[in-house]
């Protein structure tokens, strides 16, 4: 992927116009080895909205024959990841035993509890070719009372997730609930997770919730008559009604839901106890994690 300019996030000046919105981020440039991604959360300023405490976005980015997705088995404790891509395809494997592509529209949810390790590449089949790849990863928080909850892995099919008409502008509802449908897609506190695609000129009311942010994937919208452009989270003021207006042809995804109180995250590890982070530290360091069937020769090292 190609370097991404590093921008502060702005704070929002009710002059202009944006009194609904608490503050505007732009991602920051995050090198995963061999390629980069758009980091929007967490930063210094804002940690979580609702319980997702990370949001990454990749590409688009194109890989030559023989190059693609590469990453290592890594652990996570204490969290949910959520891998939703546009294009591309990415072969999951973890320490269940679970094998799956993860192909466009598709939710991969891992649920990582007391501990998971898993991959993530392409199968030589994709990575023969020329290809694509486009999507976010996402984390969830869990509640404490789940933090330690056996790990699972849940895997829907594009065709499971609902879609809605909406004055015209084509929704999905990935996880929560929203426009009068619910996703099947399993959730461990209250959770929004919507995607739009909007024309130039259309309009689309935000869902309400206690927490929300809107991400522009790509193109460019206004909300309240603040612009947004393209790779900008636009996180929301509470209980307020927002409609945004597309500029230009648009894909956005929002988040949003519950607050679940402080989380402490370090390298790949969620959690509302630090001591619960340090264990798990230790614990990868001396290769205490289970390991991925059919992808064991390999792991990232724990960062010093």
């Amino acid at each position: 992927m190609s370097t991404l300019e590093r921008k502060p996030e702005l704070p929002c000046d009710i002059s202009t116009g944006c009194d609904a919105i608490k503050l505007i981020i732009t991602p920051r440039d995050k090198d995963l080895g061999g390629f980069s991604v758009r980091r929007t959360l967490p930063t210094a300023r804002l940690k979580m909205v609702g319980p997702w405490i990370f949001f990454d976005h990749m590409g688009p980015a194109e890989f030559e024959p023989g190059d693609g997705i590469n990453v290592r088995p890594h652990p996570h404790i204490n969290l949910a990841t959520v891998t939703y891509l546009f294009e591309g395809e990415i072969l999951h494997r973890d320490s269940l035993g679970s094998v799956q592509p993860i192909r466009p529209g598709d939710v991969n949810l891992m649920v990582a509890g007391k501990g998971i390790v898993h991959s993530e590449r392409e199968r030589p089949e994709i990575t023969a070719e020329r290809h694509r790849l486009h999507g976010l990863q996402l984390w969830l928080a869990l509640p404490e009372e789940d933090e330690e909850m056996e790990p699972a892995f849940y895997h829907y099919r594009a065709d499971d997730i609902p879609q809605v008409d909406v004055n015209g502008v084509p929704v999905r509802v990935i996880m929560g609930q929203a426009y009068g449908v619910q996703s099947p897609v399993r959730t461990f506190a209250k959770t929004l997770y919507v995607e739009a695609r909007l024309k130039a000129g259309q309009t689309l009311a935000i869902p309400h919730g206690e927490e929300r942010a809107v991400y522009v994937v790509e193109g460019r919208i206004q909300a309240r008559g603040t612009p947004l452009p393209a790779h900008s989270m636009a996180v929301l003021n509470r209980e307020e009604g927002v409609t945004i207006e597309a500029h230009e042809d648009s894909l956005i995804a929002v988040i949003g839901g519950e607050p679940l109180g402080k989380r402490f995250i370090e390298w790949n590890f969620v959690s509302s106890r630090k001591d619960r982070i340090d264990q798990a530290k230790t614990d990868w360091k001396n290769r205490s994690f289970p390991l991925v069937p059919g992808d064991s020769d390999e792991f990232i090292p724990m960062p010093e």
